[in-house]
Order: structure tokens, then C-alpha cells, then sequence
């Protein structure tokens, strides 16, 4: 099922939460639903090489989450923000903090420090993960954005700033890729990609 099948079914719906308990489940369809300002996404199961991708950022993450103890990385969390916002992020990097306010589904319902999302191909695609959702992690609180190109192999880092996402590194392959949120936490970002 297509974002655009499911707009003709009725382009002017509000989407809420609840409303995706109406529409087919992962197993069914292979579709991912997402909701941000009202408005439905829909994707299909990403490329090998972007769920790869994912995975290497995970195992790089999750050594560095047992080693300090300070909290866990995710693929694929559910987050629900108030107001009725649900977005599922291909990776995400959360405090203990954070994790205790999971709810009873095991949710997200407050913003992990780091959202990672992998870019997938297509106009629609790109909107989504450098429009849409850099200002919907930015309203919500998120320190930290990272734009994972597994084609050109390169990041994007966003932090925040007075309310605001803003880029500040793009780095390419032969660089090192840390972050102040996570003390310590160092590799080669090839290290994504190999």
C-alpha cells in the first residue's frame, strides 16, 4: 500500500494514532505507517545495504551502551509524542532517563538524545527525514540528528540549538565520527559502510 493509495482513500483525513489500527500490520503488507503533523507515511521495507547499514551503527552503539552502562540503543523504536505524532526512526540512542518513560507497549512516549535516520531513495523519502522529521526531533527535543547516506557514505550531524536542528558536520568517509552526548563514543565512519 503506497502513501499515495492511502491519501486517495481520503487525502483530507487528520491521522491520529489510533487510526493505524485500521490499516494492514507490518506482517501483512510490509509497510511502515508513521504519522507526524496529522499526515501519513507510508514505506516499504528498506534496501539490504540500509538495513546493513543500520545494523553496523547499532553493534558500534550498542558496545558503547554495555561498556558505560548509561543507557540503550534501538532499531526501528516506536516513539508516540504527544499530540499524536508516531514515527518509527531507524535507529535510536536513549538515556536511562528516557527508557523510563516508555509506556506500558514499550513506546517512547519523550525524546530519545539521538535519532538516527538512514536515507532511503525518493523525493518523498528525502522530505520525510530532511524536512518533516528534522523539525518534528527538534520540537520534540531531540539533541541530536544524524542523516546516514549509505550511498554517498557520508553523515549529517545535527544538534540542537535554540529549539532548532541545526547541520554542524558533514563528514565523509575517512573522518571520525563522535558526539558530546555520548563521552567517548569514537569510530571511523567507514565503520558504517563496510
Amino acid at each position: 500500500m503506497t502513501q499515495t493509495f492511502v491519501q486517495q482513500l481520503n487525502p483530507k483525513h487528520f491521522w491520529i494514532s489510533t487510526d493505524l489500527e485500521l490499516l494492514p500490520s507490518y506482517e501483512e503488507s510490509g509497510d511502515r505507517y508513521e504519522i507526524i503533523n496529522g499526515e501519513l507515511f507510508v514505506t516499504r521495507a528498506p534496501h539490504w545495504k540500509h538495513q546493513s547499514t543500520c545494523g553496523k551503527i547499532f553493534a558500534l552503539l550498542d558496545k558503547w551502551s554495555t561498556e558505560t552502562g548509561l543507557g540503550q540503543p534501538s532499531i526501528a523504536p516506536g516513539i508516540i509524542f504527544e499530540g499524536g505524532d508516531n514515527v518509527i526512526p531507524d535507529l535510536a540512542w536513549a538515556s536511562d532517563q528516557v527508557l523510563a518513560s516508555m509506556d506500558q507497549a514499550g513506546h517512547l512516549t519523550s525524546a530519545p538524545e539521538l535519532v538516527i535516520e538512514v536515507l532511503s531513495s525518493g523525493v518523498e523519502n528525502e522530505r520525510r527525514d530532511k524536512v518533516i522529521k528534522l523539525k518534528l526531533y527538534a520540537d520534540q527535543g531531540v539533541q541530536e540528528y544524524w542523516l546516514v547516506d549509505w550511498r554517498m557514505q557520508q553523515v549529517e550531524i545535527y544538534r540542537l540549538n535554540q529549539q532548532e536542528l541545526k547541520l554542524v558536520k558533514r563528514l565523509t568517509i575517512n573522518e571520525k565520527i563522535s558526539t558530546p552526548l555520548l563521552q567517548n563514543f569514537s569510530c571511523n565512519l567507514e565503520q558504517f559502510f563496510v
